[in-house]
């Protein structure tokens, strides 16, 4: 009798192959620079198995983003808000909240 291995389930959404992208990397190239193989990056990419918080910390590190963002934001998503946000200067970021709860109020 052959045996059979349960395939694993899906995994938590991640953007890790997007920000790969978003920075112009090739699986060779962050595997290399995570130090595991092309194999290992590729199922993780494509949720066929788990990842650690270290691997999750290094790849954001290597990917210039938070491991937040590697969890939450789609960098290939167009003007997504986060980034808007990025953009605005610290100083005027309380107008544009006022401007926000605003809109929010008068639905327009």
């Amino acid at each position: 009798m052959a045996l059979r291995f349960k395939k694993p389930g899906p995994l938590g959404r991640h953007f890790i192959k997007e920000w790969r992208k978003y920075r112009g990397l090739s699986q060779d190239t962050l595997a290399d620079l995570l130090g595991i193989s092309k194999a290992t990056l590729s199922r993780i990419e494509n949720r066929r198995i788990p990842y650690g918080q270290g691997f999750l910390e290094a790849c954001a590190e290597t990917l210039l983003c938070t491991t937040a963002d590697l969890l939450m934001r789609n960098p290939l998503t167009p003007d997504p808000i986060w980034s808007i946000w990025e953009q605005i200067p610290p100083t005027e970021r309380p107008r544009a909240i006022e401007v926000l709860k605003a809109f929010r109020r008068t639905g327009t």
